[in-house]
């Protein structure tokens, strides 16, 4: 199992190069890379020399001695509006193409979430289903899985708590996978918004097994907040997470999407943070191992 982390913080604070540097010192194995948007000045990647700029970046990552194993496209991938999500669609058809030439094996894509889900279930279900069935040549042109993700969406009455949305329960998140049948669709469980819904995640990992289940979203939450911080350090029970994808035997790696673990440290201090948690993610490693 490839231990990997997000590029998110570091891309944004030091540029992509850098960020590719400090994670090979860490000692991680991997990298998952970010495509939220662009996410440095006068970003290469949105330029049309994208594709030499990639290969830049993989030619410095194999000198590291470091992988892609995944990325995450940009979000979020519907508005509602035909031109807007025409020129959100380009983008994302981009993020597959780098993720590519970056050598990673799946890319993470949300699922379209603009509406509230509770009243638009199905329309939703109807555009996802044409959404990543678009999606799929391109997956197969570029040799790359693309990840599903579970969801959350915030109410916006009273108090603004997190609600379901998009493949928040299992039983839905597996119909996606199903109905898609497409070697070219997984799922990524993210760990955290599976307990910000509430969903048992057991229920979660089980269900999906490792058939469905090929990516990670590793993270902690506090059940009321979206924290994307370091495991063991809120209320998220990791012994627990470890013991079941050990019994599934989840075939795929464990990616960190935990870069508010950064955020109170200054970026002085970011090599010494990024080592910490590839320790952590180390242990967790372990732990899954062991069951």
């Amino acid at each position: 199992m490839l231990l990997s982390t997000q590029t998110d913080r570091l891309s944004s604070k030091l540029g992509y190069e850098k960020a590719i540097t400090i994670l090979a010192h860490a000692g991680y194995d991997a990298y998952d890379f970010t495509q939220f948007h662009p996410v440095i000045e006068n970003d290469p990647l949105y330029t049309e020399n994208y594709r030499e700029y990639a290969h830049s970046l993989r030619r410095l990552a194999d000198s590291l001695n470091i992988i892609c194993n995944q990325s995450h496209a940009p979000f979020p991938t519907s508005t509602g509006d035909a031109e807007k999500d025409a020129m959100i669609f380009r983008d994302i058809v981009r993020s597959i193409e780098i993720a590519s030439i970056l050598g990673a094996k799946c890319i993470v894509v949300h699922p379209k979430q603009h509406l509230p889900y509770r009243a638009n279930a199905d329309t939703l279900k109807q555009m996802n289903l044409e959404f990543y069935r678009e999606l799929i040549p391109y997956a197969e042109k570029f040799g790359i899985k693309i990840a599903v993700e579970n969801m959350w969406q915030t109410n916006p009455v009273g108090r603004r708590t997190i609600v379901d949305s998009t493949c928040s329960r299992v039983t839905e998140f597996c119909e996606y996978i199903d109905m898609l049948d497409s070697p070219w669709i997984v799922a990524c469980l993210d760990i955290g918004h599976t307990a910000l819904v509430g969903e048992d995640i057991g229920l979660m990992i089980k269900g999906l097994g490792k058939d469905r289940l090929k990516a990670l979203h590793v993270h902690d939450v506090d059940g009321v907040n979206d924290l994307h911080t370091l495991p063991f350090t809120s209320n998220i029970d990791y012994p627990r997470v470890a013991s079941l994808l050990h019994e599934i035997g989840y075939e795929g790696d464990l990616t960190f999407e935990a870069d508010n673990f950064f955020a109170r440290f200054p970026v002085e201090m970011y090599q010494n943070v990024a080592d910490f948690m590839q320790l952590t993610g180390r242990q967790l490693i372990n732990m899954i191992e062991k069951g």
